[in-house]
C-alpha cells in the first residue's frame, strides 16, 4: 500500500536536506514564528515543519491534489488528529518491544510475531476509520487511500493474518523437518505446522515409542546450545520473512506518520490564524511562465500571530507584474507587505492556503530574499560588500522563473550610486526570466524605473493620509521624492522641527502594519 497523501505518483522525501537559502528565507520571512506556531510544541512536528514551507510544487495539477486533501480535512477536523494520533501511538507501541541488530533467529521471530500482533490491531482500527468516513470525503488522495485500506485490510486478511501468528506462538513446540547431508550434518531444515495438537503423553515424553526421543539433560549446557542452533537453523527463513513483514508495514505506518504531520503542521497553524480572526483562502495557482499576481486582505501571518491587535491587509489587482515597487512612507508597512507577499508565495507553492480572503500567483519554484541586514561589527569588509556577496550566491542559485524579494538593497552606499546598481541588477533579473519584488525608499531607483514605462511593472505607495497618518496598507501610486520623516520626528517629539502645532496624540497611529491601539 501507498500513502501519497503529498503527490500523487511519488513519496515526497521529508527527510531532505533544507534549501540552502532556508536560513534567509526563515529569517527575512518571519517564519520561525510560524513553524513554532505549526508545531505548537511537539518536537517530531517541528521537524517536519521546519520543512513544510520548502515542500513546494512546480505542477498546478499537483498543488490542487493536495489543497483538495486540505480541504477536506480543513472539513473533517478531527479526522487527520484522529489518524495521525492512531499512527503514533502504533509507533510508540513499537518503539517498546525490545529488539537488537543481532538477534538469534528465534529471538528475532518472537520480537516480530509481537510487533505484528499490535500493526494487526491498529490495521483493523485504520480500517474502521477509513471506512466510516469514506463516504463525506471528496479529495483524490484520501479517497483513494481509504479505498486501498479498506480493499486491502478485509476482515479475512486480518483473521487470516490472526491464526498465522497465534501459531508462531509454537504453543505446541517447534516442529520441523531436516535431511542429513555431507558429513551427516544437517540440511534442508523446513518449518513445520503441526497436523494436530500436541497429546498430553506427548508433552510429558510418553508419545508414540516407534519415535525417536532425546530429552536433554540438566546442565547440558553444550546440549542445549546445540538444540537452540538446530531451532534457530528450523525458524530462520520464517523469521527472516516476518521480519521483512514487518519492516514493512513499519515503513508504512512511518511513511503515513510523517505525511499527516505536513497536514497537522497547517491545520495547527489554520486554526491559530482562525482564533485571531484571520481570513485564509484556497488560493489559485497559475502555471509557470503565467504571470499573474492578485490578492485581497493580504496579511502577514507572522505579524498576525505575534501581535495583540487586527493586522492591516493589503489589495492587488490581478496583474501579470514581473516587477512589482513598493515605496512610500517610512514606517508604512512597506516591509510587512513584502512578507506577506513572499509567505504567501511559499504556501501556495506548498498546496496549502493564504493568508487572505483571495490570492492568486504563477508558480515561481524558487523564491530567494535579499533584506537589509543590521551592521555586522565581525565583517572583514564593509556592508555593501555583504549586500552583494549575498546577491552573488542567490544569482547562482537561482533560476528563470525565480521570484526575488528586496527590502531596502543597497541602501548602504549613496543613494545615486545604489540606484545605479540596484536598476542594473533589476534589469538582468527581469531579462532572464526572474520575477523582482523591490521595497526601497531611493526615489531616484523607483522614479526611473517608473519612467521606462514598462508594461509588466507595477507600483505601488505605502498609503499616507493627508494629517501624516499611516493607514498601514500599500496602493497603486507613482513615487514620491520624500519618506515623510518629518512625520516620525513629530509622533516622536510631538512637534515639528520649526516648532510648528503639536500633532494631536494618536494620530499617527502605531508602526509595522499593526492597527492602533483602541
Amino acid at each position: 500500500m501507498k500513502v501519497r497523501l503529498l503527490a500523487q505518483d511519488l513519496d515526497v522525501d521529508l527527510e531532505a536536506s533544507l534549501p540552502s537559502n532556508s536560513a534567509e528565507l526563515i529569517q527575512d520571512l518571519g517564519l520561525d514564528t510560524v513553524i513554532a506556531t505549526m508545531a505548537a510544541g511537539d518536537r517530531y512536528l517541528y521537524h517536519v515543519a521546519e520543512r513544510a514551507p520548502f515542500q513546494g510544487l512546480r505542477d498546478v495539477g499537483a498543488i490542487r491534489y493536495r489543497q483538495e486533501i486540505l480541504v477536506d480535512l480543513l472539513e473533517h477536523p478531527g479526522l487527520a488528529r484522529e489518524l495521525y494520533g492512531l499512527v503514533v501511538a502504533t509507533i510508540e507501541k513499537e518503539n517498546r518491544i525490545w529488539g537488537y541488530s543481532h538477534m538469534s533467529a528465534e529471538a528475532l521471530l518472537h520480537r516480530s510475531v509481537a510487533v505484528l500482533e499490535i500493526f494487526v490491531e491498529m490495521l483493523r482500527r485504520l480500517r474502521e476509520t477509513a471506512v466510516r468516513e469514506r463516504p463525506g470525503l471528496r479529495s483524490a488522495g484520501l479517497t483513494r487511500l481509504f479505498d486501498e485500506i479498506a480493499a486491502e485490510v478485509s476482515d479475512g486478511y486480518l483473521h487470516e493474518v490472526e491464526a498465522h501468528l497465534k501459531r508462531l506462538h509454537f504453543a505446541d513446540g517447534i516442529h520441523l523437518t531436516a535431511q542429513l547431508g555431507l558429513g551427516n550434518r544437517g540440511v534442508g531444515f523446513v518449518l513445520r505446522r503441526r497436523i494436530r495438537p500436541m497429546t498430553w503423553r506427548e508433552r510429558v515424553g510418553l508419545g508414540d515409542p516407534d519415535t525417536y526421543t532425546w530429552v536433554l539433560p540438566d546442565r547440558d549446557e553444550a546440549g542445549a546450545d546445540a538444540l537452540a542452533r538446530l531451532r534457530g537453523r528450523g525458524v530462520a527463513l520464517a523469521a527472516d520473512s516476518l521480519a521483512r513483514s514487518t519492516d514493512h508495514i513499519s515503513g508504512y505506518f512511518a511513511r503515513l506518520r510523517a505525511e499527516l504531520a505536513f497536514y497537522i503542521c497547517y491545520l495547527n497553524l489554520h486554526a491559530a490564524l482562525t482564533a485571531r480572526g484571520v481570513a485564509t483562502c484556497i488560493p489559485v495557482a497559475r502555471a509557470p511562465g503565467e504571470t499573474a499576481t492578485g490578492a485581497r486582505r493580504l496579511v502577514d501571518v507572522a505579524l498576525s500571530l505575534s501581535s495583540s491587535n487586527p493586522t492591516i491587509g493589503n489589495d492587488i489587482a490581478t496583474t501579470a507584474a514581473g516587477l512589482i515597487v513598493v515605496t512610500g512612507a517610512n514606517r508604512g508597512g512597506k516591509s510587512t507587505f513584502l512578507r506577506s507577499l513572499g509567505q504567501a508565495q511559499l504556501m501556495m507553492e506548498a498546496g496549502m492556503f493564504v493568508a487572505a480572503e483571495a490570492f492568486e500567483a504563477e508558480i515561481r519554484g524558487k523564491t530567494f530574499t535579499h533584506f537589509r541586514r543590521p551592521e555586522d561589527p565581525s565583517l572583514k569588509s564593509g556592508k555593501f560588500d555583504e549586500e552583494l556577496g549575498r546577491l552573488s550566491r542567490i544569482v547562482d542559485a537561482a533560476a528563470p522563473g525565480s521570484f526575488i524579494l528586496f527590502n531596502e538593497s543597497f541602501s548602504s552606499t549613496n543613494e545615486r550610486e545604489g540606484s545605479e546598481i540596484a536598476r542594473q541588477v533589476v534589469h538582468a533579473l527581469l531579462d532572464a526570466g526572474v520575477k523582482v519584488a523591490y521595497v526601497t525608499h531611493m526615489f531616484d531607483l523607483a522614479d526611473r524605473l517608473r519612467g521606462e514605462g514598462r508594461g509588466d511593472a507595477l507600483f505601488l505607495r505605502a498609503e499616507r493620509l493627508a494629517d501624516g497618518r499611516r493607514t498601514f496598507r500599500v496602493v497603486p501610486g507613482d513615487p514620491l521624492p520624500t519618506s515623510h520623516g518629518l512625520d516620525i520626528y513629530r509622533r516622536v517629539f510631538g512637534r515639528d522641527i520649526e516648532g510648528a502645532t503639536p500633532t494631536p496624540a494618536g494620530a499617527l497611529g502605531a508602526i509595522d502594519g499593526r492597527a492602533p491601539p483602541p
